[in-house]
């Protein structure tokens, strides 16, 4: 397999910082543990949970590795990337994901949901794990239809588990008054913060050793640069560090050394 000349010219096996990563691989850090700990009970509660942090922190992250973790023989996984598709959108989702065709009525579209959530705990032994990617951009009628659907036997259990991931923002519509009663379901709630200097030297190392570099490729003042213009959030700090590898590839350096990193900054922010 072809690779880029700068990821032949430091000797790596594969390029580092990338998306394509497998779960057992991902760096997961304290906060990363903790939100896959509220995770994993949520989804043996059959419990709601609300999991925000900023654009590029890493929440993706903490899903792929709870998910990585439960056995799919026990569990079944509906992970929603973009819920802007309404009310019926949502119920579609589940109907499909669940082996079934979607009737067209919507009211019987929404028996049809619950049945399905229902056999999949009843006959199939499963456990039904929701999972909504960019949550803040639920409507409040799709937030309203979670709390309906987490209705089963008067109230007394949820037919699945619900994770809704999103921005900050989240958390403050779930608070307003009127999602009050979908609010009070939520069983755990869990931010995730940027990186620190140290967690972000850390990431970086772990990254390159998966890319066959285990000696250390960034001097201690590009890390600081790296961290201080990524606001130690780590798809930036992704973008960062590659480009100050290709900046000190170019320049024939063994090392990336502060000035690639204030280069590679200089075009990352660049208007």
């Amino acid at each position: 397999m072809s690779r880029a000349p700068w990821v032949t010219h430091f000797g790596l096996t594969r390029t580092p910082f990338g998306k394509s990563i497998a779960a057992k691989d991902l760096y997961l850090r304290q906060a990363h543990q903790e939100a896959v700990a509220r995770i994993s009970f949520c989804v043996v509660e059959s419990a709601l949970g609300v999991v925000t942090g900023d654009v590029g922190a890493g929440k993706t992250v903490s899903v792929r590795a709870a998910v990585s973790a439960l056995d799919p023989t026990r569990h079944q996984v509906i992970y929603i990337a973009n819920p802007a598709f309404g009310t019926r959108g949502l119920y579609v989702t589940i109907v499909r994901s669940l082996g079934a065709e979607p009737r067209y009525l919507k009211a019987e579209l929404m028996a049809q949901a619950a049945d399905l959530l229902a056999a999949e705990a009843a006959e199939r032994h499963r456990r039904v794990v929701l999972i909504v990617d960019e949550a803040h951009l639920l409507e409040p009628a799709q937030l309203e239809e979670l709390r309906l659907l987490t209705n089963s036997e008067m109230d007394s259990s949820s037919p699945f588990a619900g994770i809704l991931v999103g921005q900050p923002t989240l958390n403050r519509q779930l608070r307003m008054g009127l999602f009050a009663a979908l609010d009070q379901r939520i069983a755990t709630r869990f931010s995730i913060k940027a990186m620190d200097l140290g967690e972000s030297a850390a990431y970086l190392r772990h990254h390159l050793a998966l890319a066959g570099r285990e000696e250390p490729l960034f001097a201690d003042d590009a890390v600081a640069r790296i961290h201080r213009v990524s606001n130690g959030l780590p798809r930036a700090l992704n973008n960062a560090a590659t480009a100050a590898l290709i900046a000190a590839a170019a320049e024939n350096k063994d090392l990336v050394d502060d000035a690639c990193a204030k280069k590679a900054v200089a075009e990352l922010t660049r208007d």
